[in-house]
């Protein structure tokens, strides 16, 4: 942290880089490369930057971290798990919230059996285990389970692409709990995020705001409608940009602010 400039002492002071983790700085639920981490070095010397995930704090560390690199909360300037309900700011913690609390220990409950009970119903290639994952500030639900191996997992994506396993789901249970004031967001291979109205990656704009930045990109590769890069990328405040893989994400970096 002591080599690391002040936010006025970027290159260019004022703009602030954040970024989706799987897709984007990594590829899916796998490990950042070293390359990736020499370019986010080499912006931070320009800008400010920071993550913006939808997994917890542990399952993005051990996506971004590497034996020999500093923690993740001091390798960029804004950390953000679960959508900014876990927040770092310059290595510090900031408050968190909680999705139990907003909605309900009984809500709650009626919510998951109901997912149990349709994942129950499902006719799909392969079934793993933890199918459905209580976050601090959302729900991850996943048909197939999150315990599925690589290979599973692009399997199910493909498979999802072709039948909307996922998309299907989302709308069963938008019919089911239309008066829960819930955000279903698809993202990933194998998964969708269920989280209260407005806690999108848009949440973690709030922890962002008292450091008054001209300029606010973000970086994801779900970028499109019912994808859960959609909102902060469309954000009135934000420059958002579509990339294909963590190589088009730095490719895109050195085109806009490395100049190589």
């Amino acid at each position: 942290m002591s080599n690391v400039p002040s936010f006025a002492e970027r290159k260019q002071p004022g703009v602030l880089c954040l970024f989706d983790v799987d897709g984007t700085l990594t590829p899916a639920r796998q490990q950042v490369s070293d390359e990736m981490l020499d370019v986010l070095k080499a912006l931070r010397e320009h800008v400010a930057i920071g993550f913006v995930g939808g997994s917890d704090l542990s399952k993005i560390r051990e996506q971004l971290q590497l034996a020999g690199h500093e923690d993740i909360v001091h390798q960029f300037d804004y950390g953000f798990a679960e959508n900014g309900l876990t927040a770092y700011r310059l290595g510090s913690q900031l408050p968190s919230q909680s999705f139990i609390n907003w909605l309900g220990e009984e809500k709650y409950k009626k919510f998951v059996k109901f997912v149990l009970a349709y994942i129950s119903q499902l006719d799909i290639p392969v079934m793993r285990g933890t199918f459905v994952e209580f976050r601090k500030g959302m729900v991850n639900i996943s048909p197939i389970g999150r315990n599925a191996s690589v290979a599973e997992r692009h399997e199910f994506e493909a498979y999802d692409k072709e039948h909307q396993i996922r998309a299907k789901f989302v709308e069963a249970l938008k019919n089911e709990f239309p008066d829960y004031g819930l955000c279903y967001s698809i993202g990933g291979q194998i998964s969708f995020d269920v989280f209260p109205s407005g806690w999108d990656k848009t949440f973690s704009l709030n922890h962002v705001k008292k450091d008054d930045w001209k300029e606010i990109h973000f970086f994801g590769d779900k970028t499109f409608e019912g994808g859960n890069d959609f909102e902060i990328f469309t954000h009135d405040e934000v420059q958002g940009h579509s990339v294909t893989k963590p190589e088009d994400t730095m490719a895109q970096l050195r085109e806009l602010f490395l100049h190589l």
